[in-house]
């Protein structure tokens, strides 16, 4: 690595660090206020809830380098400018082309940990945090405002949704319903007890009654005083925004489900748009990267300084944006693939126009 690319990189990597710091801290801010707080207050215990702050972090880290990075390359490239050391560069023989290799070297290195952290850690972090509200419900059934006021619905991994009136203190369940789900398709079997009570991996059953359909028609029906049913990772969701989304699914198994879905016809913007996302989100840092050298080329020749409101209000753009075409692409207002690239390449475009205009000066 040549000196001045040294150079450069030393300048914006002490930036991109504190960046995603700022955009972590607001992302735990904003759960805070809208999940952790009312958790807290509703007497849940804080050490549960302090592993749900920490199951939030490895989204905070996966959405915001891209953030981040854009931050810091146009803070750092702002800085070089407005301190003329680009001016000394380029009078030594250094062109300002040259600052695109190691702001789009860092920016690829930053997006494919953006992507390994997406697809390793997020959907871990995102089945361990329902299954930690799983255990805050269960300790503590004010959470949810529950006592026969509300009741709750808990899934497990092998595809059976759970029903619940009311939680109890102890954990004690009363009024439990639990359908076996299919694909898409009818319910092929329907318990129904009185009571229940989660033991480990375990849910004890009183005074019940077992449904297996075919077809949607019944043909068993048995009634019992006592038994067990085997769960797996059962989960329980504060939130409708808890859900399992498509974006948190793992690489292979949302491509497996697109294409299934896509094979019989469905159309699933939310699972489409999801996909393209997969690959957008993380390669938005290398368009972010182009736009921050473009900008500070742009800066050095028409002698305009880009301050630090500038610099937030460019970094806010790429959040709004992104939240904007994504609720388009989910909602099928827009195909999946514009959805999902547009907030990337308007940087990339942008910084496109603004080469463009300095190379005129």
């Amino acid at each position: 690595m040549k000196r001045f690319d040294r150079y450069v990189l030393e300048e914006i990597l002490p930036y991109l660090l504190s960046g995603l710091a700022v955009v972590i801290l607001l992302l735990l801010l904003a759960a805070l206020q809208s999940v952790i707080a009312p958790l807290l207050a509703k007497g849940a215990a804080p050490l549960l809830v302090l592993r749900l702050v920490a199951l939030q972090v490895p989204e905070a880290v996966a959405r915001g380098l891209p953030i981040a990075l854009l931050f810091a390359a146009m803070l750092g490239l702002s800085r070089l400018s407005s301190d003329a050391e680009l001016k000394a560069a380029q009078s030594g023989g250094v062109s300002g082309a040259r600052l695109f290799w190691p702001v789009l070297g860092l920016s690829l290195g930053v997006a494919l940990l953006s992507f390994t952290v997406a697809e390793t850690l997020v959907p871990r972090a995102k089945v361990q945090a329902l299954l930690v509200q799983r255990d805050i419900v269960l300790d503590n059934p004010r959470v949810l405002g529950l006592g026969g006021q509300a009741g709750v619905v808990l899934k497990d991994a092998l595809g059976r949704a759970i029903s619940v009136e009311r939680v109890e203190a102890g954990g004690r369940l009363t009024g439990l319903r639990i359908v076996t789900l299919r694909g898409g398709q009818s319910a092929r079997e329907v318990i129904t007890a009185q009571r229940g009570q989660l033991r480990g991996n375990v849910l004890l059953l009183e005074q019940g009654v077992r449904i297996t359909y075919q077809d949607t028609r019944p043909v068993t029906v048995v009634r019992f005083q006592s038994g067990t049913l085997p769960v797996q990772d059962l989960q329980a969701s504060l939130s409708a925004s808890d859900e399992l989304l498509p974006i948190y699914q793992p690489l292979p198994t949302l491509l497996a489900n697109v294409r299934a879905m896509q094979a019989q016809g469905i159309r699933s913007p939310r699972d489409f748009t999801a996909l393209q996302r997969k690959f957008a989100e993380p390669l938005a840092a290398v368009s972010m990267a182009f736009f921050a050298v473009a900008l500070s080329i742009y800066s050095l020749r028409s002698g305009v300084n880009i301050g630090l409101v500038w610099v937030l209000m460019l970094t806010f753009a790429y959040y709004a944006t992104w939240s904007v075409f994504r609720v388009l692409g989910e909602t099928g207002a827009l195909s999946a693939g514009l959805a999902a690239w547009t907030p990337t390449a308007l940087y990339l475009i942008a910084g496109l126009g603004l080469l463009a205009v300095a190379s005129r000066r």
